[in-house]
């Protein structure tokens, strides 16, 4: 750069191991944009098959999704990956269509219990076993209130701020910063998809972040995912997790019979499974305690059911509502729920 060749000047052009633009194609963004997209890229399909893998399997077959360069981690399966890029193509680049294709394959559908063999692969990447993962922060959020019936699932918008302490933006803004101050939405906005929250990047929303969400301050291709009690926490005392226990259930008590049935529609609205003879004994033990202890302390009952905007069922009696708010509660803190496997 400090020795300038004004006999050589250089001209806009992909580096000769990638090949070369098409004459047709300008030689600006538009251009590299043209080409990234077109046949002669080797890496556009094969990078986005992984990325489709990492979603479904948890991990990609090239780990390393956010570099496939000579850095990267070799690929675990490359003649996988290579067929997987040519069907994304046949199908005409579908990913409706590839999902569908790896959902439906004999690996997904293995059980999550690890293989006797497992010493031979111990991290699973020749995928001995379903891979065990957690939920994103964002479907942890969204699952609740999906199941508590009060996700709001209309699209487009703009952005909403649903629940939060407070106090926090005011903590970290500057003095002059438009967003010093966190006005909270209502209504609808509150059980909006995690998608449509509004993001600021210097305090993220805290339900999010404590589960892994990125803080959005740099690109992230690839998630961590950690395991803490400030999690559990999170599950239990957060103000949009308390109100959706409450919802679901309220929709479990009015909607069923008998205890018995109610606790078991509960569980399996969270987990997607049937309770076991044990499971129902343990749940229904618990459910008595509360009703027991609430029946004891009335006011107790009556503060945990005024949590969240969403008005408590008047119909139903507070001690109830409030003892199978709790063990619903439970339910969406367990691994069966928040875990995919």
């Amino acid at each position: 750069y400090d020795k300038p060749d004004t006999d050589r000047p250089v001209t806009r052009e992909l580096p000769e191991m990638f090949g070369s633009l098409s004459a047709d194609m300008p030689r600006n963004r538009l251009g590299l944009a043209q080409w990234l997209v077109s046949e002669k890229n080797p890496l556009i399909r094969r990078v986005s098959v992984n990325r489709l893998w990492e979603f479904v399997f948890g991990t990609g077959i090239v780990r390393t999704s956010e570099d496939f360069g000579r850095q990267g981690e070799w690929p675990s399966h490359p003649e996988l990956l290579d067929w997987l890029a040519c069907e994304f193509e046949s199908r005409d680049h579908s990913v409706r269509s590839m999902l569908r294709l790896m959902v439906t394959s004999e690996a997904f559908r293995q059980q999550s219990r690890v293989n006797p063999d497992s010493d031979k692969d111990p991290s699973n990447r020749l995928l001995s076993w379903f891979p065990r993962r957690r939920l994103t922060a964002e479907a942890i959020r969204d699952q609740a209130l999906f199941v508590a019936g009060l996700l709001v699932e209309s699209r487009g918008g703009p952005s909403v701020k649903p629940y939060q302490p407070e106090g926090l933006w005011r903590e970290v803004a500057m003095s002059q910063s438009n967003t010093r101050t966190f006005k909270r939405d209502d209504g609808d906005k509150l059980w909006r998809r995690s998608l449509y929250t509004y993001w600021k990047r210097a305090c993220p929303p805290p339900n999010l972040l404590t589960f892994d969400a990125p803080t959005r301050e740099f690109c992230t291709i690839r998630r961590s995912t950690t395991n803490t009690p400030l999690q559990a926490l999170v599950l239990w005392n957060d103000e949009q997790f308390v109100e959706a226990a409450r919802l679901l259930a309220t929709r479990s008590v009015r909607d069923h019979g008998n205890d018995q049935e109610r606790i078991a529609a509960m569980y399996r609205r969270a987990t997607s499974r049937q309770l076991t003879k044990s499971q129902a004994e343990m749940a229904m033990s618990t459910l008595r305690e509360l009703q027991r202890r609430y029946q004891q302390d009335p006011e107790a009952a009556a503060q945990l059911l005024q949590v969240g905007q969403m008005s408590a069922e008047s119909s139903l009696p507070t001690s109830t509502l409030a003892a199978f708010t709790v063990l619903a509660s439970a339910f969406l803190d367990l691994d069966a729920t928040i875990y995919v496997d």
